[in-house]
């Protein structure tokens, strides 16, 4: 009879694949362990019939969903550990008998569910019920599949991954959320789009240095649509609002960087801010850069570089640019296929070439000139 420990590593470990076969992580999509690729013969190409494909995937990933518990059992059967799960959980306690009716009712339940969405040419499963709101003059909910199916095949579409189960979609006349089970759509033509919310994340698990995502609320107007929200990464937002033809509105209260430029210039005046001030009771003139305020910065040797022959040095130059113009030259400097790098990078001075790195930008605290 198997211990209690090994029937306690098989659960964590069948609890772990579960998870990765219900949220997929980079390193599965990339061997291919997916539900769209292991079922990529069923499902068809999603270019050529987009909506079709989509219900297939929902179908497959229900029924794959719903027989994980029941792997689970056949797997305690299989591998011997029956007994130790026996004993650990005991007949009669309740957690035994929730997932001993879930591995046989979730199955017949999800198959019952298929069986019921295909009568009628699948016009009850959900993908269709959505699509049957935008029928018009007694049209089917497959004129409406077509027109996307049409719109999708087109390149100048966008898909944007939101994560490794849900995507947005904006063709021509649509956009489109699609999660595991459903798609959602919303008609440009009669849809409204506001950001309502914005977070900031230090860490993330693809990106050094944090990410901003943004909340776009997608409210249709046509009647029996529903709404739904969209969560993308704020670097993404521009792409979709070059595509959709209806404004997106930003709530006043809601800010955030729409651009990985914006990101880098906040990033950089928070360095700087930390840096030390250089003072001075120089007049100061309008940046040469924007001529819109007066000049903010100067460039200022505080490093402890000397001996390398990359080595930032002194800039004699007057101060002539505000923060956010020294911002954009510096990022305008650095190699754009390594955001990631910019913060360590250096940079020239656009006058005299001298060499400074983001801890030689100082701010300008301002001294009274006594002289009269």
């Amino acid at each position: 009879m198997m211990s209690s420990s090994s029937f306690f590593f098989y659960s964590l470990t069948y609890f772990l694949f579960s998870s990765c076969i219900i949220c997929p992580p980079t390193e599965f999509i990339s061997a291919g362990l997916t539900i769209k690729h292991l079922f990529s013969d069923f499902l068809g190409s999603e270019n050529e019939r987009f909506i079709q494909y989509h219900i297939k995937r929902s179908i497959a990933t229900l029924l794959v969903h719903s027989l994980l518990p029941f792997g689970y059992v056949l797997g305690l059967i299989l591998t011997g550990h029956i007994g130790a799960a026996e004993i650990v959980l005991g007949h009669a306690n309740p957690c035994w008998l929730v997932l001993s009716a879930c591995a046989l009712i979730g199955p017949i339940y999800a198959l019952f569910k298929v069986l019921q969405w295909s009568k009628n040419n699948w016009s009850t499963h959900p993908i269709a019920e959505s699509l049957a709101v935008y029928c018009n003059n007694n049209s089917s909910w497959l004129s409406v599949a077509s027109d996307i199916n049409i719109e999708f095949r087109r390149i100048d579409k966008i898909t944007i991954d939101t994560n490794s189960i849900t995507k947005i979609v904006a063709t021509d006349n649509w956009i489109i959320k699609v999660t595991s089970y459903k798609c959602y759509f919303a008609h440009q033509s009669d849809t409204a789009l506001i950001v309502n919310k914005s977070d900031t994340h230090a860490l993330s698990p693809d990106r050094r240095g944090g990410v901003q995502y943004v909340n776009i609320e997608v409210t249709p107007t046509r009647p029996g649509a529903r709404s739904f929200d969209i969560r993308l990464n704020a670097l993404d937002f521009k792409d979709l609002q070059d595509r959709v033809t209806r404004p997106i509105v930003v709530l006043d209260s809601v800010v955030f960087h729409r651009t990985l430029l914006d990101r880098f210039i906040d990033t950089f005046k928070d360095q700087v801010g930390k840096n030390r001030e250089f003072e001075t009771a120089q007049e100061l003139e309008q940046c040469v850069g924007c001529m819109q305020v007066t000049s903010n910065v100067k460039l200022n040797k505080l490093c402890n570089e000397s001996t390398s022959p990359d080595a930032c040095v002194n800039c004699y130059c007057r101060p002539m640019w505000c923060i956010d113009c020294m911002a954009k030259w510096f990022a305008s400097r650095q190699d754009e296929m390594a955001p990631e790098t910019w913060m360590s990078s250096k940079c020239t001075c656009p006058v005299c070439r001298a060499k400074f790195c983001m801890l030689d930008v100082s701010f300008i605290k301002p001294l009274e000139n006594n002289d009269s």
